[in-house]
């Protein structure tokens, strides 16, 4: 296959016959469909481009293969962000760490459950959804100071339990 490959119907025609597999090839890289079908139109980009360094009788899917996946490389290295030194001062050029983020939002969430029922809905629409004090009174069936105050009590105890 991969001598005869190339010898079976000239570049054109393994060109064609190729691009099922360098999409599957494209979709392993980049898991992502869009992503994938705009490196298999650069990979063929290139491939024409540089017709005249193939060799025939050689492995074309091979030669085909080693471009996409270059292609892929250097899109992931013009993609990397990158920072203007002269312009940054130095504390600057570093980052937060963001994992205390995830511990923070574990930490809500498992406060949020413990929340009663109507506190956690009334929150929900209130700071959520934005819904006013009154809707959420016509959608709960309560008065409006009840809703107020199952908002109020909710942030009460929410910040309790996060101390």
């Amino acid at each position: 296959m991969t001598t005869a490959f190339a010898a079976t119907g000239g570049f054109d025609f393994d060109l064609k016959a190729i691009l099922p597999r360098l999409r599957i090839y494209a979709m392993s890289l980049t898991r992502d469909g869009d992503r994938a079908d705009d490196l298999v139109q650069q990979t063929t980009l290139k491939a024409l481009a540089g017709r005249q360094s193939f060799r025939p009788g050689t492995n074309f899917a091979g030669w085909m293969f080693r471009i996409e996946r270059n292609e892929f490389i250097s899109g992931l290295r013009r993609a990397r962000p990158t920072v203007n030194i002269d312009a940054l001062e130095s504390t600057d050029l570093s980052t937060r760490p963001c994992q205390e983020d995830g511990l923070g939002m574990g930490e809500f969430m498992t406060a949020f459950r413990r929340l009663p029922k109507s506190r956690r809905q009334a929150l929900l629409l209130a700071q959520v959804a934005g819904y006013s004090h009154e809707e959420i009174a016509r959608h709960a069936g309560v008065a409006i100071g009840t809703v107020k105050s199952r908002i109020s009590r909710g942030r009460t105890m929410l910040a309790h339990f996060l101390r």
